[in-house]
């Protein structure tokens, strides 16, 4: 069986103004970026992620890319974070690893620390907290769909 990979490349810079969230508040807020209304029959009518509807996106590299973009200030929230803890600012490139089940949920989210050149354990576990809260569109395929993201993290000065 060939497992279909997407590989997805995204630019992340930190805010220049800097968040007020801490990291312990960003990975207990996360969740709250996604809502679902009910239909008149008491159905799900759509899924309400980061003010996109999934539910009427195509399973695509572009609607992939448009939902990880989504939840960009989150991601940015656990840079900033990191950057705070340090004395210099870091800046460099971490690659995710996940994969979209069947059903649009994340499953098996990681770091592929290897080949990061961001190396904070901190970031790393504040990413996955991230990545594993979000939703997609489901494959056409009803099959689980491995996922390479990395991010280019780096401060703008």
């Amino acid at each position: 069986m060939i497992l279909l990979s997407t590989i997805i490349a995204l630019s992340l810079h930190a805010d220049p103004k800097g968040g007020k969230n801490t990291m312990k508040d960003l990975v207990k807020n996360v969740g709250s970026a996604a809502s679902v209304k009910e239909g008149a029959d008491g159905g799900t009518s759509s899924t309400l992620i980061n003010g996109l509807d999934i539910s009427k996106m195509p399973f695509t590299p572009d609607s992939i890319k448009q939902i990880v973009l989504s939840y960009q200030p989150q991601i940015q929230a656990c840079y900033e974070e990191t950057l705070a803890a340090k004395d210099k600012a870091i800046e460099g490139t971490l690659k995710s690893q996940f994969s979209i089940t069947g059903d649009g949920m994340v499953a098996l989210a990681k770091i592929d620390k290897k080949n990061s050149s961001l190396k904070d354990p901190r970031l790393h576990d504040c990413v996955v907290a991230v990545l594993s809260t979000m939703q997609f569109p489901t494959p056409p395929n009803g099959k689980d769909t491995p996922i390479e993201f990395p991010f280019n993290l780096k401060a703008i000065h």
